[in-house]
């Protein structure tokens, strides 16, 4: 019997099956009721049941995604939310709404790989097709077609910025710490762009953090949740980006004691938002703001290179590989989704310890 469920804004059925002992469910989505959906099972069963053939429906690719991230998707952010719309913007630019899933071979995909990359940024590239890679396997799964067309493709992409100049070198995050902590009466943007550098935490959780998040005693900060900075985010409070980003990691003491210092000379907020602000729309301080702060500190510390906030992240954690800590513990620290992410964002890095390492080892005696 079928079972007919509530995905999202519209309807879906799922036939159990099993072909060649194996579990093959059939499944639709996108019926605009419960009992669109429960006749066009019972359609298909009927088939089912007297040995006729179930012929795979055409469906518009466009669609098909539509509603593979509609269903399998709905528990991540709006921010995250957003790039599946992006990943749908770039299909229909390309394929249209039209084009079937079935009609799409391998070299149409790459096509529009090579299209899209020479606009946009490798990394960019890269996540779309992530997207679009995924869910054609779950096609593949359930038998809309038998291959997947995003396997064995080449990424293209615009050159990026390259991954040298995304982060300080460990003798200028030194002379950032030390122009910050003496600059911390100019502003609560000070304070902002010192615990980033501190922490290497995203600008959300930043953002998201309250009083109650700072444990004192410990010197620990608590990061389990984020704000809404932007129009492309929930308002408010929201959920971390993965359940890795819920974590507590240690402060130094320095840093701390200017947060205690601080809260008891700055009045409260409703939501003991830390970053609070009047003058936003948002209610906390801004991105903008945060990148003023730190091209101004970094022209007063001596340093010519330009970074963003964001990049503060990165200088965090090449500095943590740069001191040689666990690879594991720099994945925890920066909340990523799992240590794999870490080795591929940083392996230039590590590449060039082992390099060092290497050296050491050949001249022991």
């Amino acid at each position: 019997m079928a079972s007919i469920v509530k995905r999202g804004a519209s309807w879906q059925y799922i036939i159990s099956r099993y072909v060649d002992g194996k579990y093959k469910p059939i499944r639709k989505a996108g019926f605009k009721t419960k009992h669109e959906a429960k006749v066009a099972a019972d359609e298909i069963e009927y088939k089912l049941n007297t040995g006729q053939r179930i012929k795979n429906e055409h469906i518009a690719f466009s669609k098909y995604f539509e509603d593979w991230y509609s269903i399998y998707k709905t528990n991540v952010s709006k921010q995250t939310l957003n790039h599946y719309k992006d990943s749908l913007r770039y299909i229909k630019e390309h394929f249209g709404e039209v084009t079937t899933i079935q009609e799409i071979k391998r070299k149409d995909y790459q096509v529009f790989l090579n299209e899209y990359g020479k606009k946009y940024a490798k990394e960019t590239i890269s996540k779309v097709h992530g997207h679009i890679k995924a869910s054609v396997d779950h096609a593949v799964e359930d038998e809309i077609i038998r291959i997947n067309f995003a396997d064995k493709v080449i990424l293209t992409g615009k050159q990026s910025k390259d991954k040298s100049e995304k982060y300080l070198e460990f003798e200028d995050s030194e002379k950032l710490y030390k122009t910050l902590m003496k600059n911390l009466n100019r502003g609560l943007s000070y304070y902002g762009v010192l615990l980033l550098l501190v922490s290497g935490m995203r600008f959300e959780e930043l953002v998201g953090l309250t009083r109650n998040d700072f444990d004192f005693d410990s010197n620990t900060i608590s990061i389990n949740k984020v704000w809404g900075y932007s129009n492309k985010m929930t308002e408010g409070f929201g959920k971390t980006k993965n359940k890795q980003s819920v974590r507590t990691i240690k402060i130094d003491a320095d840093v701390m004691r200017e947060f205690k210092k601080l809260f008891m000379k700055m009045p409260d907020n409703i939501n003991r938002l830390v970053f609070f602000s009047v003058k936003s729309k948002y209610r906390v301080i801004s991105n903008t703001i945060i990148n003023k702060t730190l091209k101004k500190a970094l022209i007063v510390a001596g340093i010519k290179k330009q970074i963003t906030a964001h990049e503060l992240r990165h200088t965090h954690a090449s500095a943590l590989i740069y001191k040689k800590t666990s690879i594991i513990y720099v994945s925890e620290r920066l909340g990523h989704a799992g240590t794999e992410i870490t080795y591929k964002r940083y392996a230039h890095l590590m590449k060039e310890l082992r390099e060092e390492d290497e050296k050491i080892a050949i001249n022991i005696y």
